[in-house]
């Protein structure tokens, strides 16, 4: 790390606030943790740095949660603001979330780092193609179902979202839409059952890498750099709001066709690092 010449590390930390400015816009507008944008970002940082592939993708998610934590935090009031999070569901999903969070910890101490590009790309696709080519009669439901057993939509968005580290405001999104919740409604409560998620997964991940940390670059805390939370969290959080404010200003057509979009250029650019 320390052979790295200064206008690298210049150039690298330049982009990880471009990145942040991009994270928090996202997270806001489309109710997501943003680090769709992040992930990549410090995944060609940590691959420069040189640090182990047995660790790369975990450090990237880990990072990642503990970036996008105040962030959501920032999206989630803002949208609480215009009245549109279902507060009840989101109570309801949050234990289900944490212990998808803890399984997804506990798999990120042990599996390669394919496997959380394989998750991502599933995920985001399926969701892409709901979103772009869906329509609007295709339902689940009226209404999201009440008994016990519905918690396990928390549970499955913790896991997938502590396997990929950008997909939980994104599945919650398209499992609250196809029970008839409006797309505003849908990422307003989105963004706050994502905030639970980047707080416990942060802290998941931190355990999870501790094991590790004769691996990890200096100023490492866990699976969590201390150097990319300190650069990219404070620009991603300031920015958070003004995409909240954004979402509530497009149709709703409009906000599904940028969201599909967003994750199917998303999945596209790990699968070209699975390739390549």
């Amino acid at each position: 790390m320390l052979g790295v010449p200064l206008d690298e590390l210049l150039l690298l930390a330049a982009a990880i606030m471009a990145g942040g400015v991009v994270a928090g816009l996202l997270a806001g507008l489309f109710g997501v943790g943003g680090g769709v944008v992040v992930v990549p970002v410090l995944y060609e940082v940590f691959r420069l740095l040189g640090v182990p592939d047995a660790v790369h993708m975990q450090l990237c998610i880990g990072t990642s949660l503990a970036i996008m934590a105040p962030t959501n935090i920032r999206s989630y009031l803002t949208h609480r603001a215009t009245g549109a999070v279902l507060t009840d569901v989101v109570w309801q999903w949050t234990p289900g979330v944490i212990v998808g969070i803890a399984i997804g910890s506990g798999i990120a101490t042990v599996a390669p780092s394919p496997v959380f590009k394989i998750a991502f790309i599933v995920i985001a696709t399926i969701i892409a193609g709901k979103l772009l080519f869906g329509r609007q009669s295709w339902r689940l439901g009226d209404d999201l179902p009440k008994h016990p057993l519905a918690r396990l939509y928390g549970l499955a968005v913790g896991l997938m979202a502590s396997l990929t580290g950008v997909s939980g405001g994104s599945l919650a999104t398209m499992v609250l839409t196809l029970y008839g919740k409006p797309i505003h409604q849908a990422v307003a409560t989105s963004a706050g059952i994502v905030v639970p998620i980047t707080l416990a997964g942060t802290l998941g991940y931190i355990v999870a890498g501790l094991p590790h940390q004769a691996q990890l670059p200096p100023l490492s805390f866990g699976f969590v750099s201390l150097i990319g939370f300190a650069l990219m969290a404070p620009v991603s959080s300031v920015t958070a709001s003004y995409g909240a404010r954004m979402a509530h200003a497009l149709s709703r057509r409009a906000l599904e066709v940028a969201f599909g979009l967003f994750l199917l250029a998303a999945s596209l650019r790990f699968l070209a690092s699975l390739v390549w």
